[in-house]
């Protein structure tokens, strides 16, 4: 609806005009009144039929509104706003013609006219006000929709980011209740080690991308759990160009690869294992020296198809996973101007 004052002056110059096309196609020269008394009556007429019309707009929305019931609305709105356009248009006219102008044979002509004209501008302003609504009506729909495919991508987001954490925190507990009995002064750095990573998580837990600066330091925490657990049976070699520093990654997602690699890989004495990050075509390269599991650990389904679907989200370019005889690789897309 158009604010009350514009709306007034539509009124107003709607009323002028209709005046002035009565004037041009039926009125005679000859006028018993002043013309001011004619664009007066126009402009007082056309307020009160307008203003009906708006009352009807108004409890046609309560009744069928247009999203809901679009056929019942147009089927119903349509003749009872020309029936009353009608009405209050033949009794405005009729009075004014029996006060103002006094009946005659050319001044019915005009009522029959006036009715006419009228009724073709009731139906041209009906016709754009449905039009009107119904564009509205369909705006807000899609509004509606993109909002629910908003907030469903979110959650599904924020579900793939809370698989993260059960998986993480149980082997970390396991290898903490173990240290405990064994070396406590190790359980104690293994604890301070164990505090920065969940300070980590929790100060990310609601972002959905960080610097890949703040995932190194982070890595550096959990790569000392790890270490731990598995002593010198496992090595690392870090190799990250300081420029890609400002880049993004999902959070975790980094620790999701390491993870994966220690989930399928035989990590003893007698096969330890290396892995080497780097950046490789703007894409971050986990690479490991590949000793498969006899029988691999249960997965919970937080490790590469989470980091694929989360990565959806933010980009097209896919991840890359190559596996050789001897090496298995996986490139995770590094995401800059954002």
């Amino acid at each position: 609806m158009l604010k009350t004052k514009a709306r007034f002056l539509y009124m107003i110059l709607v009323g002028i005009a209709v005046a002035i096309l009565l004037k041009a196609t039926v009125y005679d020269t000859i006028q018993n009144h002043p013309r001011i008394y004619d664009y007066l009556a126009a402009i007082v007429i056309t307020i009160i039929v307008w203003e009906g019309n708006l009352w009807i707009d108004h409890w046609m929305n309560i009744q069928y509104p247009w999203v809901l019931k679009t056929t019942k609305r147009i089927l119903f709105h349509l003749p009872i706003a020309l029936i009353f356009s009608a009405i209050a248009l033949y009794v405005l006219m009729l009075t004014y013609d029996t006060w103002v102008c006094g009946l005659n044979a050319q001044h019915k002509k005009l009522m029959a006219a006036s009715l006419y004209i009228s009724f073709l501008i009731t139906i041209l302003l009906l016709s754009f006000e449905i039009g009107g609504q119904l564009l509205k009506g369909w705006k807000l729909s899609l509004i509606e929709v993109e909002r629910y495919k908003t907030e469903t991508v979110q959650a599904q987001l924020q579900n793939l980011k809370d698989q993260i954490n059960p998986h993480f925190l149980f082997n970390n507990l396991s290898v903490l209740s173990s240290l405990v009995y064994i070396n406590q002064d190790k359980a104690v750095d293994f604890i301070n080690q164990l505090s920065k990573v969940y300070r980590y998580l929790l100060d990310n837990r609601t972002n959905e991308l960080v610097r890949l600066e703040d995932e190194m330091k982070f890595l550096e925490s959990y790569i000392y759990l790890i270490q731990i657990r598995f002593d010198r049976n496992i090595h690392f070699e870090i190799d990250i160009d300081p420029n890609k520093l400002k880049d993004y990654i999902p959070p975790m997602s980094l620790q999701m690869l390491i993870e994966n690699v220690i989930k399928h890989n035989e990590i003893s004495g007698e096969f330890p294992l290396s892995v080497w990050v780097n950046i490789k075509d703007n894409m971050l390269e986990v690479r490991n020296s590949l000793k498969a599991r006899m029988a691999d650990e249960v997965s919970s389904k937080s490790g590469l198809n989470n980091i694929q679907e989360r990565y959806k989200y933010f980009t097209e370019i896919p991840m890359e996973i190559i596996k050789s005889e001897h090496e298995f690789i996986v490139r995770i897309p590094l995401l800059s101007n954002l």
